[in-house]
């Protein structure tokens, strides 16, 4: 259950990160709800992940993987520049949180 927590707080944040794009500076009333809106429900899920999965293990997954999913919403979606090391930090982000579930998620 806890990652599945973990899953929606994740979810939850990027929803939030790419509305802050189009907000404007706050200046638009509907991504700057989305935005909020966002970011209250992931760190709501995110203190219920910590329930039942370990606090460092936790941020670090929800931390990582909303990183890369934002690069990757930036470059893919937001016309952001696409370069050989924008894309090796992606990886190795996504590494580090593969390592993270292997040596300390149990």
């Amino acid at each position: 259950m806890g990652y599945l927590l973990l899953t929606g707080a994740i979810a939850a944040e990027v929803a939030g990160t790419t509305a802050m794009k189009y907000s404007a500076g706050f200046t638009r009333l509907a991504p700057s709800l989305v935005t909020v809106t966002g970011y209250l429900v992931a760190f709501f899920l995110l203190a219920q992940t910590l329930k039942t999965i370990e606090v460092g293990t936790a941020y670090a997954i929800w931390a990582g993987i909303g990183t890369a999913a934002i690069a990757a919403i930036g470059m893919v979606f937001l016309g952001e520049a696409v370069s050989a090391v924008k894309l090796a930090g992606v990886v190795l982000v996504i590494a580090g949180v593969v390592l993270l579930n292997m040596g300390g998620a149990h």
